[in-house]
């Protein structure tokens, strides 16, 4: 049989790469270039094809599969708070392994990781802050914190965002967990969810959670949704909600609130605060979660909990302004056990998950709470459906 030199050094490449466990490890041909949305200027995201770059020895190629759109996604895309523009957005992706370099072995938690696993990405650390060397559970809190849809472009390694057909997973302190078990719903809702199970470690340290308690929420956004899931599956059994738009309010009883209140009905502060007293003791909340990022809304929270009682501050990941309140009456008199939560470290993954599971034993819907899907090409009319809060959570799903 006669064997022309290329198919000699292919099964050389071929052998070799067994030996060696080769960088390009892969399901299929690794295509050559891939799509990214790319917010270019304010409210203008375009699709634009970059090269993909060639794959070193501790990456992961992703194709990606879907993305939720964040609150963050649509402030960035609004005004550019952060001043990233360019930039590939989407954090709360998740896609497909196709490609590993061959030092990759396991996922962050130390799962075996291969091609063909479902992933999700979480926070990169710097590892040389204050934070990381000297509180390394609390990598939320580094200096530098990165995370995959919030890097500004780069050339070089162009895939830097969810938003896009593929993913590369490379830099140091990059932290990935394989959810094969998840399904694409539940993973596109996975990042969203840790930013709830963190609150609720967060506001566990003030040991006022239990089965009895009554529990508020405020703001029935994507955040305060979740979070009322990630309270029932927790085990509390009275949950208050509170918001001004009937779908939210109704979704929130679905997920397991029992009561709700909507604002643009029960129009004052007091006579809000004695529904909460009605169902609450007669005192008022034994713990509230500000899920909004409205400064007037903050400012009214203190007055549903009661003396004693708790409060965990989820609702501002930008700065959306200030409000006044007296520390007397809001906070000393009362002595109120107030924490703030901000974003989730790596180790918030795996307990995240394990709430997923446990959200679809109890039977709690949380995937109903993705009512619409767009395409890559059509990420500003995403964008446009979610400040019109025509939906509750909106996703990119590739096509």
């Amino acid at each position: 049989m006669d064997i022309t030199s290329s198919q000699v050094e292919s099964i050389v490449r071929k052998i070799l790469g067994e030996m060696s466990g080769s960088s390009n490890s892969c399901s299929g041909k690794i295509p050559k270039t891939a799509k990214v949305g790319m917010l270019t200027s304010p409210k203008h995201i375009e699709v634009k094809e970059y090269p993909i770059p060639e794959l070193q020895d501790n990456d992961i190629l992703v194709k990606v599969e879907g993305c939720g759109v964040c609150g963050t996604d649509v402030h960035e895309w609004k005004g550019d708070p952060f001043g990233l523009i360019p930039v590939t957005l989407g954090h709360e992706g998740t896609g497909e392994v196709i490609a590993l370099g061959k030092n990759v072995k396991t996922d962050t938690a130390g799962k075996p990781i291969k091609v063909g696993d479902k992933i999700v990405t979480s926070v990169i650390s710097c590892g040389e802050c204050h934070v990381c060397r000297n509180h390394p559970a609390n990598t939320n809190l580094c200096d530098k914190q990165g995370v995959f849809g919030l890097i500004p472009h780069s050339d070089a390694q162009p895939l830097t965002g969810w938003f896009a057909s593929h993913l590369l997973i490379r830099g140091k302190g990059t932290t990935y967990f394989v959810v094969n078990d998840l399904d694409l719903k539940e993973r596109m809702l996975l990042e969203l969810a840790c930013v709830c199970v963190h609150a609720l470690k967060r506001a566990n340290t003030t040991g006022l959670i239990n089965f009895n308690s009554k529990v508020l929420v405020q703001g029935l956004g994507p955040v305060g949704l979740v979070m009322i899931s990630v309270l029932r599956a927790a085990g509390v059994n009275h949950i208050i909600a509170i918001d001004g738009t009937p779908m939210r309010l109704e979704m929130a009883k679905k997920l397991g609130a029992k009561t709700v209140i909507n604002f643009r009905e029960v129009t004052t502060l007091e006579e809000r605060v004695n529904l909460v007293k009605s169902v609450a003791n007669g005192v008022g909340a034994d713990f509230a979660f500000q899920c909004t990022g409205a400064p007037a809304a903050a400012k009214d929270i203190y007055e549903y909990i009661r003396r004693g009682g708790g409060l965990c501050e989820m609702g501002f990941f930008v700065n959306n302004g200030e409000y006044n309140v007296n520390p007397h009456f809001a906070m000393c008199n009362k002595e109120i056990n107030l924490v703030g939560s901000w974003d989730y470290s790596a180790d918030d993954y795996p307990t995240t998950v394990a709430f997923l599971r446990q959200a679809r034993e109890m039977n709690i819907p949380i995937k109903d709470l993705i009512t619409h899907s767009f395409p890559l090409d059509k990420l500003n009319e995403a964008m446009e459906v979610n400040v019109s809060q025509k939906g509750i959570k909106i996703c990119y799903v590739a096509e």
